[in-house]
């Protein structure tokens, strides 16, 4: 992917009297050290300094978002490391790959040694295991800015990337697609800094460190080929040898990847499963992931992404236009594209293009910084005006920065902490309950994995949720979509399995239709906050937990 570097644009004078980095035949040796894949010292301070605040942001986490966050990733850990664990139909059918479970299975088994395996250690490690992940991501945006266009829009970038809403809210948590974000990030760096490298030197090595950790990305979210084939399509028709480029780099490395992680889930599902394969064959090619709703095909431009990148966008088109860096705008162009020829939408499968969105925004932001400060002329007219326009300039950007903090930071902490609290809260309610001895079984009367499960418990008692496995038949309801129907007949139809269970978990919603059938059997125990608002359904405004009468 062929790119030039485009610094914020320059006064007239400011073009006279300084020359680009890439053009300065003195400040080679700089340049080289600026987009070296190793770190320097500006560098490594700027990650420590993302490590503490990525830290803090895993800490602030405490409301849920995606079943997938616990489910397809803590859920199997744990049941890697101690034993006990709810598999969903996706491990039975070969969907999912053990590649990303088995770095939190491992965190696990580290705690259980430690003996620090205790509720609140294990709700919140995980996260902060997540952010030391995320924090590297930042360290490359920051790097991929740099080399793109320079340290100044870089600086920028970087804070954009750290006062989004979005990515304060998602990057941290436990989710595949937040590992994806982290890889891609870091492997579009490598392979500019590869195109840098063979200008100069025809050195590949940080190529096929690029390609490696592409296939690293493919094989935890096997989707991200879509970033991947827009990437190398575009060097594929410049490079002068197609030949050496894909028989020599791309097939080895891939292979390579592929191979060893087919080999790890041969140990793991203890027969030969393409995983990919698999993961591509359900969501693509059968359209499976309709069974879990859809979307219009416009939504990821329309609705989806614009509300991830929620007020930077304006800052992000005019970085786009101004920049004129139309490849990587044309790689997210390309993403939301093609994933928008799929049904089933969500946020987090766009998440790996919200950081090169907002690199844009941190161009444009340099770009008004740029303009704060005119070198002054000689002539005293001219320096007025200079003064007038800078203080102008120098309120604008204020305003744009205020105007970004207001519409951002209180949402990120809204999501964060407030809005759908409840499920995490009444997992963590239990899981003491349950290490005193209190609770002997639980049956959650609510939409299914609409709270974590064992990984948050982390006591084995017998559980229940509503099933919604899917079926080749589209029209068969399943045991979820049949209660939130009808919660009473449901009930009533199942009246001898409630009483084979201790506590009951359900959300206010159905439980004001089933307060009269439960009053016979059990009583309310507490009640959890969850949200002010619904999202997907009726609103859910908390979450309450019944436990059986004695003697009943």
């Amino acid at each position: 992917m062929s790119r030039r570097r485009r610094p914020p644009e320059r006064t007239t004078d400011e073009r006279a009297s300084t020359v680009h980095p890439l053009e300065d035949k003195s400040n080679k040796a700089a340049v080289s050290q600026s987009s070296s894949w190793l770190w320097d010292q500006e560098e490594r301070r700027i990650w420590l300094i993302c490590l503490v605040f990525r830290a803090i942001n895993g800490l602030m986490v405490q409301t849920y978002f995606n079943p997938d966050e616990h489910w397809q990733a803590l859920e199997v850990a744990h049941r890697l490391s101690f034993g006990y664990g709810h598999l969903t139909w996706e491990w039975k059918e070969g969907i999912r790959s053990y590649l990303h479970p088995l770095i939190f299975a491992l965190l696990y088994k580290i705690l259980a040694i430690l003996h620090l395996d205790s509720s609140l250690v294990m709700a919140k490690a995980p996260r902060v295991l997540r952010s030391i992940f995320a924090s590297f991501g930042d360290v490359y945006l920051y790097k991929l800015s740099k080399l793109v266009f320079d340290e100044h829009v870089a600086k920028w970038a970087l804070l954009c990337q750290l006062v989004n809403w979005f990515m304060f809210f998602c990057i941290t948590r436990t989710l595949s697609n937040s590992l994806e974000t982290v890889l891609t990030t870091a492997g579009i760096f490598y392979w500019f800094l590869a195109i840098e490298s063979s200008k100069k030197s025809k050195m590949h090595s940080s190529r096929k460190l690029a390609l490696a950790i592409a296939a690293l990305a493919c094989a935890v979210r096997p989707t991200s080929a879509i970033t991947w084939l827009y990437v190398g399509l575009m060097d594929l028709f410049q490079v002068q040898s197609k030949f050496k480029f894909i028989f020599i780099e791309v097939i080895p490395v891939g292979s390579l990847v592929l191979s060893l992680t087919c080999l790890l889930d041969r140990l793991m599902y203890q027969s030969w499963v393409i995983v990919p394969f698999n993961f591509l064959k359900f969501n693509f090619l059968s359209s499976g992931g309709d069974y879990y709703g859809t979307h219009v095909f416009h939504w990821y431009f329309t609705q989806g992404f614009p509300s991830m990148v929620w007020t930077f966008l304006p800052f992000s088109i005019i970085g786009i236009v101004k920049s004129r860096e139309r490849k990587l705008a044309g790689l997210t162009a390309w993403v939301l594209g093609l994933y928008s020829v799929l049904g089933h939408k969500e946020f987090r499968f766009v998440l790996p293009m919200l950081p090169i969105t907002l690199m844009f925004s941190g161009y444009c932001l340099a770009s008004m910084e740029k303009q704060t400060y005119p070198p002054d002329s000689r002539s005293k007219n001219t320096r007025t005006t200079s003064v007038s326009d800078k203080d102008g300039n120098r309120s604008k950007l204020k305003l744009a920065i205020v105007f970004l903090v207001l519409t951002n930071v209180p949402m990120a902490i809204y999501m964060t902490s407030v809005h759908q609290r409840g499920t995490e809260d009444v997992m963590f309610y239990l899981s003491k309950e349950a290490h005193k001895g209190e609770v002997s079984s639980i049956l959650f009367l609510m939409p299914c994995h609409s709270t974590p499960y064992y990984s948050s418990l982390h006591y084995n008692v017998t559980m229940r949720f509503l099933d919604c496995t899917p079926s080749e038949r589209r029209d068969v309801v399943d045991e979820s979509d049949q209660f939130m129907l009808n919660p009473s007949d449901f009930v009533k139809s199942s009246d001898s399995l409630l009483l084979n269970f201790s506590h009951l978990v359900l959300f206010d919603a159905e439980e004001r239709q089933l307060r009269d059938l439960l009053s016979s059997h059990f009583v309310e125990v507490k009640r959890f906050f969850h949200s002010h608002f619904k999202v997907d359904r009726d609103l859910q405004s908390s979450v309450v937990v019944y436990i059986k009468k004695e003697g009943t």
